[in-house]
């Protein structure tokens, strides 16, 4: 594993952060008890909007909805945002002085800590492994440069448990799997379902029967599952929950149905375990509520399609939110090729439509010698979706 240099990193964070119902957090408005049991540090601008989108070419019946998670928050949105509230928040209340980040060359969870970190008095560190590199990754790692963490590069994705294991035995120093996908990262998304519910309880939007959305890492796939079925439980809005449609943009099996419940169950426990008593969902039955698609994923993980380009075109034209060429682009291939699909459906925007910083030559002098390569390689071509 090769490292650059690392900046003399602060001292422990001391961060004066805002109480979660104040800052409209839906998951510890339904459950107040929450505070002083859950560490959260609200970084995100609650609810984001949902808003009815017109793709051209498309049949009057269909109704799409698209719920605005790029905007999440004002320096950097995306789905990230909501993963990261939880982490930074145990950070910050074990007295942590640095957050470390994990994942590949340009990856959103990591911009999004480097970013909301730093923000918050934290000392920001990246350890990551090459992908394909396309335009998005490339300009997420100019971005993440750009904010000057610690850098860890990897050769290869194999080596990241020993990266990982490494960074974990320095004191001070909180170390976060790939896409936070953990318990206290998929309970920001329940947080967005319940909040998505309230939405449509308060006549905001429509009943939605179809919810369509990335699946990666499988954090806010999960929360969602969950916290949609929580909302049901408790009476939030429509009598039946939407129908998640989870977009594979990795592969078999971590983007597999079981991969994504087997986290919606250990986050069920978890926040069963803070309350102190048990919650009207059954964990058997969260399947019910879940249908993953597989056939868009293309070439594999960081590779784009044509008919994910497609669908940003689309978007585009419509003037809907941008899409990436690896995630909301092969979910929004997903969303175009389920229309004929009964009701409203609504799309899950997961990527920042946020304008991103650029490195500065010297920043870029900082990234190792593999990452200076990754940035100076071609972007790879579009592929049709095997």
């Amino acid at each position: 594993m090769r490292s650059a240099p690392v900046p003399t990193l602060g001292a422990t964070a001391t961060a004066q952060l805002r109480d979660p119902r104040d800052a409209e957090v839906a998951l510890f408005q339904r459950f107040p008890e929450l505070i002083g049991r859950l560490p959260w540090a609200p970084i995100g601008r609650y609810p984001t909007p949902v808003e009815p989108f017109r793709l051209a070419d498309v049949p009057h019946a269909a109704e799409i909805w698209v719920k605005r998670e790029d905007i999440s928050a004002e320096r950097y949105g995306g789905n990230k945002v909501r993963t990261l509230e939880g982490h930074l928040g145990r950070a910050l209340a074990r007295g942590d002085h640095t957050l470390w980040a994990t994942g590949a060359f340009g990856s959103n969870h990591a911009l999004c800590a480097a970013l909301h970190g730093a923000r918050l008095g934290l000392a920001v560190g990246v350890s990551l492994f090459p992908q394909p590199p396309t335009v998005t990754a490339k300009a997420n790692l100019r971005a993440t440069l750009a904010t000057t963490p610690a850098i860890y590069g990897m050769p290869h994705v194999t080596l990241l448990p020993w990266a990982m294991g490494r960074l974990m035995l320095r004191r001070g120093e909180a170390v976060m799997t790939p896409g936070g996908a953990i318990p206290i990262g998929a309970l920001g998304h329940v947080s967005a379902g319940l909040e998505l519910a309230g939405q449509i309880a308060a006549g905001q939007c429509p009943a939605f029967r179809h919810l369509v959305v990335a699946v990666g890492s499988t954090c806010t796939s999960a929360g969602l599952v969950l916290g949609l079925a929580l909302a049901k439980a408790l009476g939030i809005g429509p009598a039946s929950a939407p129908h998640v449609h989870a977009v594979g943009i990795g592969p078999w099996p971590v983007t597999s149905k079981a991969a994504i419940l087997w986290l919606a169950r250990r986050t069920l426990r978890h926040l069963e375990a803070l309350l102190g008593h048990r919650l009207p969902v059954a964990a058997r039955e969260l399947g019910a509520g879940l249908t993953t698609v597989g056939d868009r994923i293309g070439k594999g993980y960081g590779f784009p399609t044509l008919d994910g380009a497609a669908a940003a075109r689309a978007f585009a034209a419509a003037g809907g939110p941008a899409l990436d060429e690896v995630y909301t682009a092969k979910s929004g291939a997903g969303l175009l090729a389920q229309l004929d699909l009964d009701g409203p459906q609504v799309f899950w925007a997961t990527k920042s439509t946020r304008p991103l910083a650029a490195a500065s030559a010297d920043q870029i002098a900082r990234a190792t010698p593999q990452m200076r390569a990754w940035l100076a390689r071609p972007e790879p071509t579009l592929e049709r979706v095997r």
